[in-house]
């Protein structure tokens, strides 16, 4: 597909993509749950080792093409920089202004509070697993991409607009890896500490969230689509790892108490 065409149409393209992606997480969610009765067992269907297995090993298959991609200049990284350099091109200033708004919403300053109130929240009604787990997964989200943009060092597009400045490296995007990790950590941390009646909302909010973040970044040029691409599939990687983990314990740990 045509860079300077995606530019173009970049906004609508970016809204049918977050349509897709919600009506794909709403079924997704919605048959697990009519196929399984209650909680449990709708995330044991989704969470299950063979799921989680092939989705892990379906994203880290994924983040390793881009990654050599990206390492060897090859196709991929022309089309980053056209779409980029289209983008700078085509995209309204007023339109950036708004952009950049909600691309803050995925700062670290903004997540790294709210997920401070959320562990002492989970502390302070003792969901002492549950506050493990939510910590233990962005801090390693933190730490997998700081290292990741280190080792490859990616300088990022131009971005002349003076809405966002950004000055490290480009490759992963940790709007994108950390708004994958964050809101699909707390989406789990709420299925499992409300009533039924609000998990699919809980889903499709976390899914938009995730999409509007991370797409953002193309928009704004502070990122390379490929940059973008490779921050979901490693954080879903790492999010599939310790929900599946978390998921595991729980469950073992419920079937104990019952005997």
């Amino acid at each position: 597909m045509d860079a300077e065409w995606i530019s173009q149409h970049a906004l609508s393209i970016w809204a049918v993509l977050l349509a897709v992606a919600l009506l794909g997480a709403d079924v997704a969610w919605r048959r697990a749950v009519r196929r399984r009765e209650g909680l449990d067992a709708a995330a044991r269907s989704l969470l299950r080792p063979t799921t989680a297995i092939a989705v892990l090993v379906a994203t880290l298959l994924i983040a390793t093409v881009i990654a050599v991609e990206v390492r060897e200049q090859a196709g991929l990284t022309v089309f980053d920089a056209a779409l980029a350099s289209d983008l700078r091109d085509n995209m309204p200033r007023p339109v950036l202004h708004g952009i950049a708004l909600l691309s803050r919403t995925g700062n670290s300053l903004v997540l790294g509070s709210v997920a401070a109130l959320v562990f002492l929240a989970l502390l302070w009604r003792r969901h002492w697993r549950l506050a493990i787990a939510w910590i233990v997964t962005l801090v390693g989200t933190v730490v997998i991409n700081s290292l990741l943009k280190l080792w490859f060092q990616r300088e990022r597009p131009l971005h002349d607009h003076g809405f966002i400045i950004e000055k490290s490296y480009s490759f992963p995007s940790g709007h994108a890896s950390g708004s994958m990790v964050f809101y699909g950590m707390l989406a789990y941390v709420l299925v499992v500490l409300t009533p039924p009646r609000f998990h699919r909302p809980i889903v499709v909010v976390a899914v938009a969230m995730t999409s509007l973040i991370g797409i953002s970044r193309i928009l704004l040029q502070v990122h390379y689509f490929s940059d973008v691409m490779a921050g979901y599939a490693t954080g879903l990687a790492w999010l599939t790892l310790c929900v599946g983990s978390a998921e595991y314990i729980r469950l073992r740990q419920g079937r104990q108490a019952t005997h």
